[in-house]
């Protein structure tokens, strides 16, 4: 290659950036869109074929929390469409031996894209102003989007339709509750929240849906046997997550009237499953019986994290797009 071949390749336009902080940032069309890839990557894979799609792509998983899900399904999504993956732990320093402007600015021109799983959603924030690589939010305190876009994408597959699906989350309004709720609405799929009150969504992310989604209702009530009465999916979480480990014993307290355990299931509709991100405390938010029971569909959700990633890495790497 020509000195000035080469320079031309290098000064090409990088591909249009879309970051994935949140799924306010997200429109119906773009989720509609990662479902329809998703769909046809998970197909392929179960003939047995890994589509090459992005070859030679590189993908940062910038991680302060542990992980098994996020970790190894953006692995292999990114290893069976033909790229790499850098697995970044604390020790690269960022935040601390630089600030995170230098170091995203750093880290955005060697990659391709970045999943960040941080403790502050206002590290990864930080990281995308600064970043020349599209970011994506593997995980903060507040938001859980990638397995949000998992969760309903499984309903989807599962009921053949999100039309007139109703989602009953029974616990703490935590990081993954707030990103199904933002889901939901952009989905159009009825979202009721059972929670003691002082546990349920903060007035300003109430706000913030209300002015996002003025013609979407959410729903809360302090009764779980209430909001399951309806539901086609019952879905809980641990009720202490990992940054509240002081607060484990009142927790468990507080929460315990929320257990998904038979009792509850049988208040919901025969149809209804029973849903969990993982991991799951057993005997705490649910009983044995229920998660390795038949309405059961945890290890599917799981699954989907790596197809439903695939698409959402299809999507910000592809060119096709405008």
């Amino acid at each position: 290659m020509t000195a000035m071949c080469l320079a031309h390749v290098v000064a090409a336009p990088r591909v249009l950036m879309r970051h994935l902080l949140t799924l306010f940032d997200w429109s119906t069309d773009t989720i509609r869109d990662v479902y329809a890839r998703s769909a046809a990557l998970k197909e392929a894979f179960g003939r047995g074929e890994r589509l090459d799609r992005h070859p030679r792509r590189v993908c940062a998983l910038l991680f302060e929390k542990p992980s098994l899900r996020t970790r190894v399904s953006f692995e292999a999504a990114m290893t069976h469409l033909g790229g790499s993956t850098l697995y970044l732990g604390n020790d690269v320093g960022w935040g601390q031996r630089e600030s995170i402007a230098d170091f995203a600015a750093v880290l955005g021109n060697y990659v391709d894209v970045v999943v960040c799983r941080a403790f502050a959603h206002e590290r990864v924030e930080l990281l995308a102003q600064h970043s020349a690589a599209p970011v994506i939010n593997g995980l903060t305190d507040s938001f859980h989007p990638c397995q949000a876009l998992a969760d309903l994408f499984t309903l989807q597959e599962h009921f053949g339709s999100l039309e007139d699906v109703t989602l009953a989350y029974v616990g703490d309004a935590n990081n993954v509750a707030r990103s199904l709720a933002v889901c939901c609405a952009r989905l159009s799929v009825r979202f009721c929240l059972a929670a003691p009150k002082p546990y349920q969504f903060d007035e300003p992310f109430l706000e913030r849906l209300r002015e996002a989604f003025p013609q979407w209702r959410l729903e809360q009530t302090e009764d779980p046997y209430a909001a399951v009465a309806d539901a086609h999916a019952v879905y809980t979480d641990v009720w202490t997550s990992m940054g509240q480990e002081d607060e484990r014993e009142v927790r468990r307290q507080v929460f315990r009237p929320y257990q998904v355990n038979q009792s509850l299931m049988e208040a919901a509709p025969t149809y209804a499953v029973f849903m969990h991100c993982l991991p799951a405390h057993r005997g705490e938010e649910v009983t044995d019986e229920v998660i390795d029971g038949a309405r059961s569909i945890v290890l599917v959700q799981a699954e989907n994290r790596m197809h439903v990633q695939k698409g959402i890495l299809d999507r910000i790497l592809g060119q096709d797009e405008s």
